[in-house]
């Protein structure tokens, strides 16, 4: 009997059971047709998938069709997820009809009776009623399913993956419907089930006879686990079950934890203060403690468990902020030190933007974000994923892998070091949170809410045009007027920020926005700033400036272009604080993802890549831009242009390996492709690593086209950073742009692929030879690097310009040069050196006519001189010379003196490909007649070492003097020629040295030269053989010429008189483009503080110190010099003027403030550097404009190749930049001291010749020169040798001599005849480095760092002829010396107290140093005086003692040393070695066994200047 109610209760429920499952079976698992706004429904409206995913985060509102009946569950899959949101699906139920509910933005609104699972929390109406409850569904991926029930007693449930997480809420009303939130990262979900899960059929009824069972149980295992956690033993494991004692419980663990949510430990340091239920920390007494802030978690953090911590409180008195990380130590057992990182074992912290592991710095470029520049209102969260991987989190945003291999137990630590004073700790789930968090609490209760907008509408009304307006939800500050199409400030003059403004709809593919700036005002710094936004301006708590937005924001501020707050190119455009009112600014994103900005039309370049389409413009009125507009009338607005030339990345794509002759113009780019980090510039000569200091990779380039065989690729390095190891990597390619996937480094590539690596050389990733011949990692800042594969497959790499020999062979004819910019390299530019030099090394059939040889006047050809090196045959009349042995002794001498402007050049006949090196060329005062008969004793090996005449020599790229480099990279190097190339030398009217490669005329290589030379060549390493091309001038050429007088027969008191000039022999396009010069004149349009005068030949400005901007009216002809002159100076201001061209018409030019903010096709000079687009291109050209003082003549000329040339008082500075467009314009700078210059006139008379009536300065002997200056017969210099009377360094030194006390009775009365030799003085006078004086003449070196201040020179010295054959010498001596000298007017020898005289020295026969006088008595000591010809021994510190003082002006403390420069007369010294024993060399021109002159005769030596020295 007992058994039949069993039965009969089993059978009822069996009975039961099946007719509630076919009951159910008649509900169909569907979705309302009724949902969010954003919703779109298909599959029989099972599927649901949210717009917009990338740009909305929320309104993915659905509800089951029909209400739920008990004990279904209501379950969905996730079918998709997207990563640029925080959060993910909620899910729970309403007693809400979805056939009359207007849908809110998430279910966290929905009120009157609803219940909601977000991440791990429960909320009813929109408030929290249970945390930490079941999984965290955040956590879940696509592919999980999550259900959702009532159960037959009223209560919730959630169920994950087919586990139940148990009762999220009771007291339930049995009228409900599910709901689903398509929230955050989840945008797509498909319902796959609404039916009881299969474990409860037939078991409803035992529900209440096991609930108090299974709630004890419940009770037992989740207190088991929380005082296993809170016991602090080391084998806690996760909840969840992965590895422990509570193995196979799985999710449901996980709810049996629900009040073990994660706090700060009580446990912390000494000045922490806990509140908010442990949840929030703060620092006690912040502003006079800045550590002992130290908290952790109260348990070791879960596998893939979030902890989030917000900041609170920050000051501003600290340097230094927040840091975060984990730790293995126990806080129940840990002594809190001071610092998290003071901590040696078991700790890995963020701080700043890098990690440390015990302490040590491991990463030091983690992410992008720096903990230090955190607000108040960021979060930081970190992750130990189950793997063991260390991920941190900057506002939800994961920034990677910060460590490996993690320990399995770690607690969370925060340190509120520094600036940071409070946290709070954030659960992910916590409603409130993740609304701040998204910047969506705002709109919660907006009218506009569940309200479907038009521009999202799928058909929107046709009568309803598509106009581009501004979204009436802006900034605070802010207003919209004018029916949407202006925007503005009110208050511009009260407030600065809070002006955003964004489009009322998202931009389509290559649609421009453009505004127009109305109104500004001049209180603020900074202006208007222009970009795209993902984020909806209706749902957008708008910041107070646009760039503090960390997330899907791009914009361009001032001249810089940033990427959610984060700067991601410095130099980039025009400069929008430099925007008048009337200017426009816009902005384009393109079909392919790049964004492009334009200032008044004109495009700025791509910014940025990878873009996301329907992004919303935003204009950001801040600091002085008051109003805009939006421009109208796009339709009349020209198309969209593609980048031009002049564009980052418009490229000549090149014919690869094509051969087109030495005519063809260098078009080696980089390629439009490149690496992620890398940006191109500068027309496509420019490239760059962006972050360079978060980013060491990813910046690999390539060029535009395969090379040529024999054609070199050479960059030099412009920019480098000293932050990581490691550096540049160059070498070539067989993969084309197009086709190569672009690695974190070209090493990575494992085929075709050929490159070097420090001194490794690599194929294809794997090592081939170590120990190469340079080291690319040694390379600095303007070291060139090339690279060339010659026409037999080998691979030669060139540093500076030297061939570093066989890298590698074996390589296909066609191949890409490639340039990883990693590491510490950061900017290069390719080089004029690059390209084909006439396809040198190459073997194509190149003839002469391939070259415009430049015809030769009529004449009789050159000879070469009988007298040559002794390895040297002449063949044909002395027409051709071959080197029969050897590589050196291969020197040949024209046979006779050039004259003026007379070319000699020769043509290259054979090569010897086994040698290196090349010809040498240049001129010599060497007379090869005066050279013996036979060879082997008179000439040296090579031309290089030619030393015992003064000889200038071009050797590669490089121009030296008597064997001393004076210039490097003068142009493309004579290594790399080859069988037809022809080199010419000749020197000009103005005393300079040009070299001419292929008829083509370098410039001027050396400066100063001298009248009577010969041409000079040295067939040497793989040049065997030339033949001369040239032809002297016809005696009846000279007759044109004015008769002058020779400088043997001029006497002494004639030398003063001005020189006869002779007119330049020129061809006829030159002179007849000289007969008729263009009128130069100012254009009208200016800087605003300029004003014209002078029928516009003089411009001056009137207030301030900048906008003061020129331009010419006319564009200058090629060939033409331009010349301004300095009127007046203010030194009350720094800097001065800069000057240059632009490429483009200045007639509607915006002048910005500076010339230095103009960033398209303009060249500028200014101090010593050359910029392009306000990119430096050039450093250490020319005098520093800075210290060129009133009156000098500053000039600019381009060249029939494009080339721009300053000249500084007629002189030619040299090439300073290539490629200049023609036309062009003249630019002037008004800037810092310089007020006021007038152009000169074409008939006016410059120094060193006028280019204008076409007439040439005279020869001039440098015999006759001292220091640079023609000597009068008293050898006083004239006015004009000291242009500089603005030189600091020069006025510094003359507050030293002040301080000395001196009477100035000593001193030349006039201080225009005292000379600065510091680097801008000496090179704006030209001068070199060593002279001739005396007879016999006896070299001497200019005192380059010193400033001299002539001395009163006697009458009867004055007077005395005899005076100019003394020798140039320098005496060092102490300050306290200089009086007792100065009284004396001589060097004192015994007596004086100078340290040269210190010592005495007894005669010790005929010849030595101490030779006695003839009337001297014997034995008897004789007092030496100790001289020298350069200041580098001489101004030694043994020999002039520093003395440090006070500069009365700038109260900056100095040291200074001084000494004399003297004549000596010849005869009365010794020459001989050092005294110090210095085996170093001190001065290349002087050996150390000849360096120190000793006299010991009285009135032996004058006194002449006094020269000082400051450091």
């Amino acid at each position: 009997m007992a058994s039949c109610p069993q039965a009969t209760l089993h059978c009822r429920k069996t009975t039961l059971g099946v007719v509630h499952r076919a009951a159910r079976a008649k509900m169909a698992a569907e979705l309302h047709p009724r949902s969010g706004k954003l919703i779109g429904l298909s599959n029989s409206n099972r599927t649901a998938q949210r717009n917009q995913p990338v740009q909305e985060f929320n309104h993915g509102l659905v509800l089951s069709r029909e209400p739920l009946r008990d004990r279904d569950v209501f379950t969905v899959c996730i079918d998709k997820k997207v990563n640029s949101w925080s959060g993910s699906i909620e899910i729970g139920v309403t007693a809400l009809d979805p056939a009359g509910l207007e849908f809110p933005s998430s279910a966290t609104g929905l009120k009157g009776g609803s219940w909601i699972v977000s991440g791990c929390s429960v909320l009813k109406d929109g408030r929290s009623v249970l945390e930490e409850y079941g999984h965290d569904l955040d956590q879940l991926g696509e592919g999980d399913h999550v259900g959702i029930q009532r159960n037959g007693k009223g209560e919730l449930h959630l169920w994950v993956n087919g586990q139940d997480c148990g009762t999220a809420a009771s007291g339930l009303p049995s009228r409900l419907w599910a709901v689903v939130d398509l929230y955050g990262k989840c945008t797509q979900v498909t319902v796959v089930s609404c039916e009881p899960p299969p474990e409860m059929d037939g078991e409803e009824d035992e529900e209440v006879e096991d609930e108090i069972v299974s709630t004890q149980l419940f009770d037992v295992f989740n207190n088991a686990i929380v005082s296993l956690y809170r016991g602090g033993s080391s084998s806690n494991s996760s909840p969840a079950g992965n590895s422990g004692g509570v193995a196979g419980l799985g999710v449901a663990a996980g709810g049996m934890t629900t009040n073990d949510a994660l706090l700060f430990h009580e446990k912390c340091g000494t000045l922490i203060k806990l509140s908010n239920n442990n949840k929030t920390a703060e620092r006690r007494r912040p502003l006079d403690e800045f550590n002992n802030g130290v908290v952790m978690t109260n348990r070791p953090l879960r596998n893939n468990e979030m902890f989030e911590i917000r900041i609170d409180k920050l000051v501003d008195k600290w340097s230094g902020s927040i840091e975060i990380g984990v730790t293995t130590h126990n806080p129940n057992n840990l002594d809190y030190p001071a610092t998290m990182t003071n901590l040696r074992s078991g700790t890995i912290m963020m701080s700043g933007c890098g990690i440390l592991t015990n302490g040590k710095g491991t990463r030091r470029e983690y992410c992008e974000f720096s903990l230090d520049e955190l607000q108040e209102g960021d979060h930081i969260g970190l992750m130990r994923k189950a793997s063991g991987a260390l991920h941190f989190y900057i506002n939800g945003i994961d920034q990677g892998v910060a460590a490996n291999q993690t320990p399995g137990v770690v607690y969370g630590v925060v340190d509120l070091y520094g600036m940071a004073v409070k946290v709070t700790i954030v659960h992910n789930h916590n409603h409130s949170d993740r609304l701040r968090r998204n910047n969506a609490i705002m709109r919660a209760l907006s009218p506009d809410v569940g309200r479907p907008r038009p521009a999202l509408s799928l058909t929107p009304e046709p009568d309803i045009p598509d106009r581009l307006l501004f979204h009436l939800n802006c900034g605070q500050k802010a207003a919209i007027i004018s029916d949407g199409r202006t925007a503005l400030r009110p208050h511009a003059t009260d407030d600065f920020n809070h002006g955003v403004v964004l489009s009322n709809r998202p931009l389509h593919s290559n649609e421009v926005f453009q505004v127009r700036i109305d109104k500004m005002v001049d209180k603020w710094a900074g202006s208007i700033e222009i970009g795209v936004t993902t984020h909806n301006p209706a749902y957008l708590q708008l910041p107070s400036t646009m760039t503090n937005l960390r997330s899907g924001t791009w914009m361009m501020t001032g001249n810089g272009v940033m990427h959610n707050g984060t700067t991601i190119l410095d130099e980039y455009g025009h400069n929008l604080d430099r925007l008048k009112a009337g200017d426009t600014v816009g902005v384009v994103r393109k079909e392919d993802g790049s964004l492009h900005f334009f200032v008044n039309g004109v495009p700025q370049g791509p910014a940025a890549w990878n873009v996301p389409p329907s992004v919303y413009a935003v204009v950001d009125l801040y600091g002085q831009a008051a109003q805009a507009t939006i421009m109208d009338d796009m339709a009349d607005l020209p198309p969209l242009p593609d980048d031009s030339s002049e564009g980052p990345t418009a490229m000549s794509p090149g014919s690869p390996c094509s051969v087109s002759g030495a005519t063809a113009a260098n078009d080696l780019r980089f390629h439009q492709l490149h690496g992620t980090n890398a940006v191109i510039t500068n027309g496509g000569r420019t490239a760059l690593r962006q972050n360079c200091r978060s980013e060491f990779n990813d910046a690999i380039v390539i060029s535009n086209r395969c090379l040529r065989d024999g054609e070199l690729f050479e960059i030099v390095i412009q920019k480098m950073v000293d932050r990581w190891s490691g550096s540049i990597e160059a070498g070539v390619t067989a993969i084309r742009p197009e086709e190569l996937e672009f690695p974190n480094t070209m090493t990575d590539i494992d085929y075709d692929t050929w490159m070097l690596s420090g001194t490794a050389i690599m194929q294809d990733g794997n090592t081939m030879r170590n120990n190469y011949g340079c080291d690319l990692d040694s390379l600095t800042t303007g070291s060139r690097i090339g690279m060339m594969r010659t026409a037999t497959g080998d691979l030669h790499y060139f540093i500076n310009g030297l061939d570093q020999g066989v890298a590698c062979t074996g390589l296909p004819p066609e191949v890409y040069a490639v340039i990883d910019l990693y590491g510490q390299c950061v900017q290069v530019s390719i080089t004029s050196s690059s390209g084909p030099l006439d396809n040198s090394l190459c073997t194509s059939n190149i003839t002469e006519k391939s070259f415009p040889i430049q015809s030769p006047v009529a004449g009789v050809a050159h000879r070469l001189h009988s007298k040559h090196g002794k390895n040297v045959v002449l063949l044909g009349d002395g027409c051709q010379a071959l080197r029969v042995d050897g590589y050196a002794h291969g020197i040949v001498f024209s046979a006779k003196e050039l004259k003026t402007d007379e070319v000699f050049e020769v043509k290259i006949n054979k090569v010897d490909d086994r040698w290196s090196g090349s010809l040498h060329v240049g001129l010599t005062t060497l007379q090869p007649p005066d050279l013996p008969s036979c060879p082997l004793s008179g000439l040296s090996p090579s031309l290089t070492q030619l030393r015992s005449k003064v000889t200038w020599v071009l050797a590669g790229s490089e121009v030296r003097r008597n064997g001393v480099l004076q210039r490097q990279n003068y142009s493309c190097s004579l290594d790399r020629l080859t069988v037809g190339n022809r080199v010419g030398v000749k020197r000009c009217s103005d005393d300079t040295m040009h070299i001419l490669i292929d008829g083509e005329d370098m410039g001027p290589a050396a400066t100063a030269v001298a009248k009577n030379v010969y041409a000079v060549l040295d067939l040497y390493g793989k040049v065997t053989a030339v033949s001369i091309v040239s032809s002297t001038l016809v005696e009846d050429s000279e007759s044109v010429k004015a008769p002058s007088l020779s400088p043997d027969s001029c006497s002494e008191g004639e030398e003063d008189s001005t020189p006869v000039r002779e007119v330049c022999p020129l061809r006829g396009s030159c002179l007849e483009a000289a007969l008729v010069p263009t009128v130069m004149a100012f254009l009208e349009n200016h800087g605003k503080n300029i004003q014209l005068s002078n029928q516009n030949l003089t411009a001056a400005r009137v207030s301030s110190y900048n906008q003061g901007l020129l331009v010419t009216a006319q564009a200058l002809p090629r060939q033409q010099l331009f010349q301004v002159c300095i009127d007046r100076l203010n030194p009350s201001w720094t800097s001065s003027l800069s000057l240059g061209v632009i490429g483009h018409s200045p007639d509607r030019l915006n002048f910005p403030s500076t010339a230095c903010c103009l960033k398209r096709s303009v060249w500028l000079l200014q101090r010593d550097s050359v910029f392009h687009n306000s990119l430096k291109i050039c450093e250490n050209y020319g005098p520093n404009l800075d210290t060129c003082p009133e009156g000098t003549i500053l000039g600019l000329l381009v060249d029939s190749s494009g080339c721009l040339h300053l000249f500084v008082n007629g002189m030619d500075q040299g090439v300073a930049a290539q490629d200049i467009p023609s036309p062009c314009y003249p630019l002037i700078d008004l800037y810092g001291q310089c007020e006021q210059v007038t152009i000169v006139t074409n008939h006016v008379s410059v120094v060193g010749g006028e280019r204008g009536d076409m007439r040439c300065q005279g020869d001039m002997e440098k015999a006759d020169m001292v220091d640079g200056i023609k000597e009068s017969v008293c050898w006083t210099p004239p006015p004009e040798v000291n242009p500089n009377k603005t030189c600091e360094y020069q006025a510094l030194c003359s507050r030293f001599k002040e301080l000395l006390t001196l009477p100035d009775g000593y001193f030349n009365e006039d201080a225009k005849y005292n000379l600065c030799y510091c680097e801008s003085c000496h090179k704006l006078r030209g001068d070199e480095a060593y002279y001739k004086r005396g007879e016999p003449p006896r070299d001497y070196a200019l005192p380059f760092g010193w400033c001299r201040f002539a001395l009163q020179i006697k009458t009867h010295c004055e007077v005395s002829n005899a005076f100019k054959k003394w020798h140039i010498a320098y005496h060092g001596t102490s300050v306290g010396s200089l009086r007792r000298i100065l009284d004396h007017n001589q060097l004192l020898s015994a007596e004086s107290s100078s340290i040269f005289s210190l010592s005495t020295v007894k005669t010790e026969g005929h010849g030595s140093y101490g030779e006695p006088e003839e009337n001297s008595a014997p034995e008897r000591e004789v007092p030496r005086v100790q001289l020298s010809p350069t200041m580098r021994y001489s101004g030694l510190e043994v020999f002039a003692p520093k003395v440090q003082f006070r500069d009365p002006r700038s109260l900056r403390c100095h040291q200074a040393q001084v000494g004399f420069q003297v004549c000596v007369r010849p005869g009365s010294y010794k020459v001989g070695p050092t005294s110090l024993g210095i085996s170093e060399p001190l001065d290349p021109r002087f050996s150390n066994a000849e360096i120190e002159w000793i006299t010991k005769e009285k009135g032996g030596t004058l006194l002449y200047g006094l020269l000082i020295r400051v450091e």
